[in-house]
C-alpha cells in the first residue's frame, strides 16, 4: 500500500464517489484511480466501496474505518511537512488565512500588519469566501486558520474558539425619520425596505430569527456580502441598512459630518460571536499561534494548543 492509494480513496469520498472528478482533482486518469483503489482493497482483503457495476455506490462499514485511518495518516503526513518547515525555516514561511469579506476587510488588517512587523519573513495569503468555504479551506489544508461568524462550529473536523462579540447596527441616511426615535423596535424596522447581508453571512440568521419570533415579515430590498455595499445603497435611498458594528467605524469617526447615522441593535438582535477555527489535530507553526493571539487577547498559545489536543472546546467570553 502507498500514499497515492490513500489519497485516491480520500478524494473519491470527497467527490461523492465520482472517480472522474477525483481523477481531475488529482491530475491523473480515472482508470488509474480505479485500479489503485482495487489494488488497495485486494491487499487489505476487504471492500472499501460497495459497487454497482463499475460505479461506486457507498462506503462499506470496514471502508469507514479504513477512511478514518487514511485521514489520520494523511493529516500526520501534513504535520510532518509543517514540522520540517518550522525547524528548517524557523520564522519564515506563509500564513494562510481563510475569512469572510467582513472579517478580511474590517478585522484582519491590524493583526496582519502586527504579524508582519513581528515576523517580517512571513508572507500572508488571504483567502475570502463564505463561512462554508472557510471551513472547507481549513479541512482541505488550504488555510492554517479561519475566521467567520456563521457555520464554523458545525464541522466536527474543526476546532473552533470564540474570538470576539459584536452586534448589528442600523444604518440610516441623515434626516431619516428613524434617526430621532429613541427606542427602536422590530416593528419600526420591519416597515422599512431593508438592505442587509446574504443569509449565509455575518449573523443574518439571527436577524431573521428575531423577526420570525415576532411574526414579522420585513421586505429585504437588497442582500449583499459586503458591508460597504450596504452603506452605498443606503446612501442612494434604497432603504435602511442592517450591518455589523465593526463595518461602521468610519461613520462613527466622522460623527455629524457623515451623511449616515448609526443606531445599535443589540437589544433587538442580540450579540453575535465571531469564531476562529483550526483543523483538528493540525500542527501549527509559531507564527500561527502568534496571529491567533493578535486576533484576541483570549486566544493564548496554551489555549489553542489545549483545544487542538481535545482538552478544551470553548471558553467564556
Amino acid at each position: 500500500m502507498n500514499l497515492h492509494q490513500f489519497r485516491f480513496v480520500q478524494e473519491a469520498v470527497r467527490r461523492n464517489l465520482n472517480l472522474t472528478e477525483a481523477a481531475k482533482a488529482l491530475h491523473t486518469s480515472q482508470p488509474g484511480v480505479s485500479k489503485a483503489i482495487i489494488e488497495l482493497e485486494e491487499e487489505l482483503g476487504i471492500e472499501i466501496f460497495a459497487r454497482h457495476g463499475k460505479r461506486l455506490k457507498r462506503v462499506t462499514e470496514p471502508g469507514q474505518q479504513v477512511l478514518r485511518s487514511i485521514e489520520l495518516i494523511l493529516r500526520e503526513l501534513g504535520n510532518l511537512k509543517r514540522i520540517g518547515e518550522q525547524y528548517s525555516a524557523q520564522d519564515s514561511g506563509t500564513l494562510s488565512i481563510a475569512a469572510t469579506h467582513t472579517q478580511a476587510r474590517y478585522v484582519l488588517p491590524e493583526p496582519v500588519a502586527k504579524l508582519r512587523h513581528a515576523y517580517p519573513k512571513v508572507n500572508v495569503s488571504l483567502h475570502q469566501g463564505s463561512p462554508q468555504q472557510v471551513a472547507s479551506m481549513l479541512i482541505d489544508d488550504v488555510a492554517d486558520i479561519g475566521i467567520a461568524t456563521e457555520s464554523l462550529a458545525n464541522f466536527s473536523e474543526l476546532v473552533t474558539l470564540p474570538c470576539y462579540e459584536w452586534q448589528h447596527v442600523l444604518v440610516l441616511p441623515q434626516g431619516h425619520a428613524l434617526t430621532v426615535r429613541e427606542n427602536l423596535t422590530l416593528e419600526d424596522i420591519a416597515r422599512e425596505p431593508l438592505i442587509t447581508y446574504h443569509p449565509a453571512y455575518t449573523g443574518r440568521t439571527r436577524i431573521d430569527q428575531a423577526f420570525a419570533t415576532r411574526k414579522l415579515a420585513p421586505r429585504v430590498a437588497l442582500e449583499a456580502i459586503d458591508s460597504d455595499v450596504i452603506k452605498t445603497y443606503v446612501r442612494l435611498g434604497l432603504g435602511v441598512g442592517i450591518a455589523a458594528e465593526m463595518s461602521v467605524h468610519d461613520v462613527l469617526l466622522e460623527g455629524n459630518k457623515s451623511d449616515l447615522v448609526v443606531r445599535p441593535l443589540g437589544h433587538l438582535f442580540g450579540q453575535n460571536v465571531t469564531r476562529v477555527a483550526f483543523k483538528r489535530g493540525a500542527y501549527l507553526r509559531n507564527f500561527v499561534y502568534k496571529f491567533a493571539e493578535l486576533l484576541s487577547d483570549r486566544l493564548t498559545r496554551s489555549m489553542v494548543m489545549r483545544s487542538l489536543s481535545g482538552s478544551v472546546d470553548d471558553y467564556e467570553l
